[in-house]
């Protein structure tokens, strides 16, 4: 009987090896005090090298892999307490439902916007760079369509029936709205008997605490998820695969960069007279979590982080406006992707589409990224449901899918953003941005430089 401890390494030694050089030098310069922004960036151009290297030698990558799994299995491990905690803390500390309201709102038109522009540079991007020219029109035997959720069927999965279930089914949707009736509860007993709801304002509050200290101790590992996971990604695909459809991988990271770049930054810059390269710079770990990962859920904890300690964004608002982005804010996914992908599927149908539709593209992008919050898969329901709206084939997803999980990291980083972002607009707005320590260049609490 073979042991199978003994095979996994005779198969995987040689990504063993080198994972275990490249983490020893990660470590190497977390002792040295190097920057955590350096140590991502240094492990991500690691990941990339290594995963072509085992990709082109077709090395077993598996040990790679389970590295990365591992990483994201403890960053969705926080992914519950930090939104049932969390968004109970943020509401708890409002003194009045009308502050409720006005953030949400603040917030979810940040959101809405955005998306919006994005499915539009999107669009334009598209038909600038006539990513279908030239694509055969077969589509994979494997292919099957993605089931759109009728609108009664995404309003009950919205809806808490119980709240420990969905905790352990990780339906983040609706434990964030039991969060927010507790929260919202919690602000109505205490308006009138603040006393009766101290006990359980204290518990949140040291529960807050706790947690914190639970991200911080997983966040020291992000260099070395990020190197695996992207080696990972490397080495599965490789180089070969991004021939074929290069095209519209250049298409959608254009669209993706001028989004990011433009919109972002312009907003940074413009509405919260902020410096948007000093904010990508202090943004960067949840840029690149979100690219690796491709998961803004298991992105939270670090942009919850980086939101309240690099930012200096208070926590009341970060609380608040993070878990909500995660899941609903689909700049990349909801917005620029559709785009790209319904100009694509257009054109290798050899199909027309008119202004009007152009415009139709943008309005369905837009609603539809907010009806598939908490959906999984939120880009291939968004897409099928422009798709469907525009009249075009859904079957010219399959024609995608092959470089999808590529596009997917670029996406996520914007989704992420995105959060991140709105999270500045709506403090600064509310005089909850500490400018000054901001320009000051704080990261206190966040303990990045340790191992």
């Amino acid at each position: 009987m073979k042991n199978n401890l003994v095979t996994a390494f005779q198969s995987n030694w040689v990504s063993l090896l080198v994972s275990i050089v490249i983490i020893g030098f990660l470590y190497f310069l977390a002792r040295k005090k190097v920057s955590f922004g350096s140590r991502v960036f240094i492990a991500l151009g690691l990941g990339l090298v290594a995963g072509i290297f085992l990709n082109q030698l077709h090395f077993d990558f598996k040990s790679v892999s389970t590295i990365g799994s591992i990483y994201v299995n403890l960053i969705k491990m926080l992914v519950m307490p930090l939104v049932l905690i969390l968004v109970i803390n943020s509401i708890a500390s409002l003194s009045s439902m009308g502050q409720l309201r006005k953030l949400g709102l603040k917030t979810i038109g940040w959101f809405l916007l955005t998306t919006g522009i994005a499915a539009l540079i999107g669009l334009l991007v598209a038909l600038a760079f006539d990513p279908g020219n030239g694509i055969a029109q077969a589509v994979p035997k494997d292919f099957k369509v993605r089931e759109i959720p009728t609108f009664s069927q995404v309003i009950l999965d919205l809806v808490p029936s119980n709240p420990i279930s969905d905790m352990a089914n990780g339906k983040v949707v609706p434990v964030l709205i039991f969060a927010l009736f507790v929260g919202v509860a919690i602000v109505q007993v205490g308006s009138k008997k603040p006393e009766s709801v101290a006990p359980v304002k204290a518990f949140v509050t040291s529960a807050t605490q706790v947690v914190h200290q639970v991200v911080k101790y997983v966040i020291r590992l992000t260099p070395y998820g990020v190197y695996a996971l992207i080696a990972a990604m490397a080495a599965r695909y490789g180089l070969d695969t991004l021939a074929p459809l290069a095209k519209i991988i250049v298409t959608s990271y254009v669209a993706l960069i001028i989004h990011f770049v433009l919109i972002f930054g312009g907003l940074v810059l413009l509405v919260a007279k902020v410096n948007p390269i000093k904010f990508f710079k202090k943004a960067y770990p949840t840029i690149a979590v979100a690219f690796t990962t491709r998961s803004s859920y298991a992105t939270l904890p670090v942009n919850l982080e980086v939101i309240t300690k690099r930012l200096r964004v208070s926590p009341r608002i970060a609380s608040f406006v993070a878990p909500l982005g995660a899941t609903m804010n689909f700049n990349g996914c909801g917005g620029v992707w559709p785009a790209v992908v319904a100009i694509f599927v257009a054109k290798v149908y050899n199909l027309q589409l008119s202004a009007s539709e152009y415009v139709l593209l943008i309005l369905v992008a837009v609603i539809s990224s907010i009806g598939v919050a908490g959906v999984p898969g939120p880009a291939a329901i968004s897409t099928t449901v422009v798709l469907t709206a525009l009249g075009l084939p859904i079957e010219g997803m399959g024609l995608v899918l092959g470089v999808e999980a590529l596009i997917d990291m670029g996406r996520t980083a914007v989704n992420a953003t995105g959060t991140t972002v709105t999270a500045l607009l709506v403090a600064e707005s509310e005089g909850e941005f500490d400018r000054a320590a901001f320009d000051r260049d704080e990261e206190d609490d966040l303990e990045l430089a340790t191992a």
